[in-house]
């Protein structure tokens, strides 16, 4: 009996050229996979679902020097065909001339940059130097190739000013598509939350172009609003169940940051029956202890009413979870 929902499958097969300070998967590691261990994680998943999206990325895509032919090979292994979500690598977009056309001809519109202030701080956060300055030669190579450019912009207390400053720089180099956000509370940014932006801080120049700005929360605002709630936070998937397989092939849900208490096995150690009933009854332990409190005391305890900090509600829902999360399952570990 197949399951009738997709399951997207995303492994990292690539790695990433960055170490960013923001990035919600956190720090993975960088090992290669061949297309011997592609092919047989998608026949292994085959048996138990209808079909398949396969997706040889989890952070940069097309970081491989045979991106053209991964591209074809994650379609041949797919039921349902992979999108480009308007993403690109801007790695190889500066070292490999034909890989602008190759984007162009697979249908891409637009690709989307992240930027995390000027020079020295966008290199700090990418974790790569001359980080900053290959994302504008990547806006001159997208634009000359008639491929729209989309300006990603995250901000924190660190980097404010300069992200007003980027919005000039942007303005230089001819891109209107621009948006500012704060970001996810999980991963690598959970470890900023103290330099979280102040929604009082967010500049004046800032907020024109600052996402949902109209939603935007401060903590204090979400505690007042979940103080009551008497509900439970448990992350569902939506059309089609995606999980995220590691190069060292553990299998995590995508609802936040690969960690042991959201890891649901191991495709070299576990049995593949195992491993597809606990994706189906969503069997693993950070969901356990989330079925096990409720929202309004999740606030007592993790919450800090005196904090303007900024978050979107749900974000700020997943960052309480994993708070509890981590100390449940660590106080088990003891």
């Amino acid at each position: 009996m197949k399951f009738e929902r997709t399951l997207a499958i995303c492994l990292d097969m690539n790695g990433c050229p960055n170490r960013c300070l923001h990035c919600w998967l956190g720090d993975l590691p960088n090992h290669k996979l061949n297309d011997k261990t592609a092919t047989k994680i998608v026949k292994l998943f085959k048996p138990y679902f209808e079909n398949i999206t396969f997706y040889s990325w989890l952070r940069e895509p097309d970081f491989t020097k045979d991106y053209k032919a991964r591209w074809l090979k994650d379609n041949k292994l797919s039921t349902i065909k992979p999108k480009r979500f308007e993403l690109a690598s801007y790695f190889t977009i500066i070292r490999d001339p034909e890989y602008v056309k190759w984007l162009k001809a697979v249908g891409t519109k637009k690709v989307q940059l992240t930027f995390f202030g000027l020079e020295a701080m966008t290199d700090k956060y990418v974790g790569r130097k001359g980080a900053y300055k290959e994302l504008i030669a990547a806006t001159k190579i997208l634009q000359d190739n008639d491929i729209d450019v989309r300006w990603q912009l995250f901000i924190n207390e660190e980097n404010k000013d300069e992200v007003s400053h980027l919005l000039d720089v942007a303005a230089e180099n001819k891109v209107t598509d621009i948006f500012v956000h704060e970001g996810s509370c999980d991963g690598n940014n959970r470890k900023l939350y103290d330099i979280r932006i102040n929604k009082d801080n967010i500049p004046l120049k800032v907020k024109p172009y600052y996402l949902n700005y109209e939603n935007l929360l401060s903590e204090s605002e979400c505690i007042e609003l979940l103080k009551d709630d008497d509900s439970y936070f448990i992350p569902k998937h939506k059309d089609e169940i995606v999980i995220y397989i590691t190069s060292d092939l553990n299998v995590y849900f995508n609802f936040t940051n690969p960690s042991a208490a959201w890891q649901i096995g191991n495709i070299e150690d576990d049995d593949i029956s195992e491993i597809v009933r606990k994706i189906v009854a969503g069997d693993v332990p950070a969901l356990k202890f989330a079925r096990s409190i409720l929202l309004s005391d999740l606030v007592k305890l993790y919450g800090d009413s005196n904090s303007d900090k900024v978050f979107s509600l749900e974000d700020y829902k997943m960052y309480l979870l994993n708070n509890y999360v981590d100390d449940k399952y660590n106080s088990k570990l003891q």
